[in-house]
C-alpha cells in the first residue's frame, strides 16, 4: 500500500523544501538528545544520582530510627520534668563498669605461657 495524501498537495517547491529543512533541524535535534541520553558519561552520573539519593533515603530512615531509639532510651532515664531518675541511672552505671571492668581485666590477662620449638 502506497501512502497517498487523501487531499492534493497545494504547496509550493519552495514550501517543500522549507517544510524538509525544517524537519531535518527536529530530527537533528532529536538524535542530538538521544545521544546526550546515552552518552557513557550521562548513564553514569544518572545511576550516581539515582545511588546517591537512595543513600540519602536510607539515612534520612536511619537518623529517624536512631532519634526514636534514643528518645526511647533517654525517656527510661529521664523523667518528664528533664530531671535524672537515679532508680535507673545507678543500676545501669553499675551494669557498665561491671562489663568495663570484666573487659579490662579479660585483656590484661597473659595468656598462657608458649613453649617455643627449636
Amino acid at each position: 500500500m502506497a501512502d497517498t495524501p487523501s487531499t492534493p498537495d497545494t504547496r509550493t517547491p519552495a514550501q517543500i523544501e522549507a517544510d524538509i529543512r525544517r524537519r531535518r533541524e527536529t530530527l537533528a535535534e532529536t538524535l542530538d538528545e538521544i545521544g546526550v541520553r546515552v552518552h557513557p558519561k550521562t548513564l553514569v552520573g544518572d545511576a550516581k544520582a539515582k545511588v546517591a539519593a537512595q543513600v540519602d533515603h536510607t539515612l534520612g530512615r536511619a537518623y529517624v530510627g536512631v532519634n526514636r531509639a534514643v528518645e526511647g532510651v533517654k525517656a527510661r532515664f529521664v523523667g518528664e520534668d528533664g530531671s535524672p531518675r537515679l532508680e535507673r541511672i545507678v543500676p545501669a552505671a553499675l551494669v557498665v563498669v561491671g562489663v568495663a571492668g570484666l573487659v579490662t581485666l579479660g585483656l590484661r590477662r597473659d595468656p598462657a605461657p608458649r613453649r617455643r620449638k627449636r
